[in-house]
C-alpha cells in the first residue's frame, strides 16, 4: 500500500480551509487549487489577470517543489477562470510557465461563476513525484 502524506510550505499561501496545499500519494502529487495570494501577506497580488496568473503559477511551483516534484513533472492541470475572455492572456503566460518542460501537460480550462476571495484565476494539478 502506498503512503499518503500532506505537503506544506511557507513559500506558498497556507490553505484557507480544511485542506492541504498538496497530497503525495505513491508516485503522484495532487496539488490543491492555487490562487494568487502573496504568501508573506496572504493578500491577493495587486493587478489584473496577468499578475494574478503569474502569482498563482509561482505558488503552484513552490508547492510542487515542496512535494519533491517540479513543473516539468506536471501531467494534468485544471484552470479556473472568472472570465473566459481572459483565456488568451492566461494561455500566453501558461505556455511560458511550462516552456521548459519536455511535454505539455493535459489541461482543462473552465469559466466559473466565482472563485475563492473573488480572484480571477485558480489552477490545480497532478504531477509525478521525484523518487
Amino acid at each position: 500500500m502506498s503512503t499518503i502524506t500532506s505537503v506544506s510550505t511557507p513559500n506558498a499561501p497556507s490553505a484557507i480551509g480544511p485542506y492541504s496545499q498538496a497530497i503525495k500519494a505513491g508516485e503522484f502529487v495532487f496539488v490543491s487549487g492555487c490562487i494568487p495570494l502573496v504568501p508573506s501577506t496572504m493578500q491577493i497580488v495587486e493587478g489584473g489577470i496577468e499578475e494574478q496568473t503569474k502569482q498563482a503559477l509561482t505558488n503552484l511551483k513552490a508547492v510542487l517543489e515542496a512535494s519533491s516534484s517540479s513543473v516539468g513533472k506536471v501531467v494534468k492541470t485544471t484552470v479556473f477562470l472568472k472570465n473566459m475572455g481572459d483565456f488568451a492572456t492566461v494561455n500566453t503566460i501558461y505556455e511560458e510557465f511550462f516552456s521548459g518542460s519536455e511535454h505539455k501537460p493535459a489541461r482543462s480550462a473552465v469559466e466559473v461563476a466565482r472563485l475563492p476571495k473573488d480572484v480571477l484565476f485558480e489552477i490545480e494539478c497532478i504531477a509525478v513525484a521525484n523518487k
